[in-house]
């Protein structure tokens, strides 16, 4: 053995495949959805059982399309998981797709919307209140943040409606990032606090387990940054069945 060369084991080494293969699924529970990219052209659509952490279901794809994560719900439901919520990110679409489903944004994703927005240190004082008020989303009941909400906006409202008028003679929302932000809230309004509803006892309000298995994976692949992109999805393959095999869905926490 010692006198085969490095790339006689690597074309051995190439041999060796074992391809992931959707698994058989049983129970319920609260499901992460997210995807993943490396470059523009691929990347991986994972969901998630929330209390394991086991992988529902995984594919290689090449754009992040509404048609990808139907195919991934569909999938986990066709195999006997009975989905009690999702959990998403924050494409406006998928939340029309799934309008079925006990559906909660990501507040993670919530407030990194707010910070796109307002900036780490706004100078607007209706900024100011407003990023306060979201930094502590994860803090309240769904009925006292709406409440504050409320206050805020109708305290605010000459702010958020003024309009300035251009050399042109056009005229121009003054403030459009925090008008922005605001129309953003109304829309996210239905769904950042699903996991306070009735019947949707334990579901999580972040994605931040299925950001941890991406992190993971990409910190691997990181360590071995001269394969070739057929390896690197070889890697993955390879990743999530040891995934599956370490989080087993019977050994999940009782729902």
């Amino acid at each position: 053995m010692f006198d085969t060369s490095g790339s006689s084991i690597k074309r051995r080494l190439r041999t060796i495949r074992k391809d992931w293969a959707q698994p058989v699924l049983s129970g319920s529970g609260f499901v992460h959805l997210d995807a993943t990219y490396w470059g523009h052209n691929w990347g991986v659509m994972l969901a998630v059982d929330s209390a394991s952490g086991f992988p529902l279901y995984m594919s290689l794809i090449k754009h992040e399309t509404i048609a990808d994560y139907r195919t991934a719900v569909n999938s986990i439901k066709e195999r006997g998981y009975v989905i009690r919520g999702i959990i998403i990110d924050g494409m406006p679409s998928l939340f029309k797709e799934f309008r079925d489903y006990n559906v909660q944004m990501c507040h993670f994703h919530m407030m990194q919307i707010a910070r796109r927005y307002l900036t780490k240190k706004p100078k607007l004082l209706a900024a100011r209140e407003l990023k306060s008020l979201l930094g502590g989303l994860t803090d309240y009941r769904e009925k006292e943040f709406w409440s504050r909400y409320a206050t805020w906006e109708k305290k605010w409202k000459e702010t958020i409606d003024r309009r300035t008028t251009g050399k042109n003679g056009r005229s121009f929302f003054t403030h459009k990032r925090l008008r922005t932000l605001v129309n953003s809230i109304h829309f996210y309004m239905p769904y950042l606090f699903t996991f306070q509803h009735v019947g949707c006892e334990g579901m999580p309000n972040t994605n931040n387990k299925i950001e941890g298995i991406f992190t993971d994976l990409k910190k691997n692949l990181n360590n071995h940054s001269g394969m070739s992109i057929e390896n690197r999805k070889r890697f993955i393959n390879g990743f999530f069945l040891a995934l599956a095999n370490t989080n087993s869905l019977k050994k999940r926490d009782p729902i």
